[in-house]
This record gives C-alpha cells, sequence and structure tokens, in this order.
C-alpha cells in the first residue's frame, strides 16, 4: 500500500512540474542576439542573464524574485552627519553587537567622508560649505 501511494504521489508531483505554465522553452543560444535578447531582474550583485542561460534552470517552477531594497540605497537615504568643528569622528557601525570594528574618519578635507564598513557619511560643517558638499570621499 505505502509503495502505491509513493508513485501516485510522485506522478502527481511530477504532473504539476510538468504542467507549469512560468517554464517556457528558451531559444538556443546561438540564436541570442544583441537586439532579441531579454535579461531578467538584475539582483544586488549586478547579475542578469538572457532568457538562454542555463543558470535560470532553478526558476523553471516558480519566478525569481529580488529585493528591491538593496543596502547601498537604503544608506543612501540616510542625509550625513554633521560633526560641528571636530576634526576626526569614528563609526562602529551603530552598534557594537551588530556593527563593525570602530574606524576613524578624518575630516579635514572639505565634503563628505563615508565610513568604508558601513556607508554611514559625516562632514565637518566648518570646512564644508556650500558645493563642497558634492564631493564625496570613501575612508577604509
Amino acid at each position: 500500500m505505502n509503495r502505491l501511494l509513493q508513485q501516485t504521489a510522485s506522478r502527481g508531483s511530477l504532473a504539476v512540474r510538468a504542467s507549469s505554465t512560468v517554464t517556457t522553452k528558451p531559444p538556443a543560444p546561438n540564436q541570442i542576439t544583441k537586439q532579441n535578447a531579454q535579461f531578467d531582474k538584475v539582483t544586488h550583485t549586478g547579475q542578469a542573464w538572457d532568457q538562454s542561460d542555463y543558470r535560470l534552470q532553478r526558476f523553471d517552477i516558480s519566478k525569481k524574485s529580488v529585493n528591491p531594497n538593496v543596502a547601498m540605497y537604503l544608506i543612501d537615504q540616510r542625509p550625513p552627519e554633521d560633526c560641528g568643528d571636530k576634526r576626526i569622528v569614528w563609526c562602529d557601525g551603530g552598534h557594537p553587537a551588530l556593527g563593525h570594528p570602530k574606524v576613524y574618519i578624518n575630516l579635514d578635507k572639505p565634503g563628505v567622508h563615508a565610513c568604508g564598513y558601513c556607508g554611514n557619511r559625516f562632514y565637518n560643517s566648518h570646512a564644508t560649505k556650500g558645493e563642497d558638499m558634492k564631493i564625496q570621499h570613501l575612508n577604509c
């Protein structure tokens, strides 16, 4: 009886997979040109493949879901922190348990200085005026 149920269950799952409407037969790789290439959604790492790429096999049953909330976009929405007349500030990511090693950032040059670990931005309001806010420094 158990063998009969297992065979029926396995046939049922195969039938569902075969009847999936998400899967379409991709064109052959030699048929893809720059004009007819269709790319999937770009991931946070910049990966996107054309419709004949073999790596899209893992999405044959369900569609690929990409989270649009990439960390660099979320950090960019946070305004830079005004540090007044301080020449050197430190950043540890905000929380000792969830952050990163403490780094010291020199704010002597005009412009906005970003932490190399988390991307938090700082500026010295005495050295940075008006158009200088467009200058971006990355401190590693």
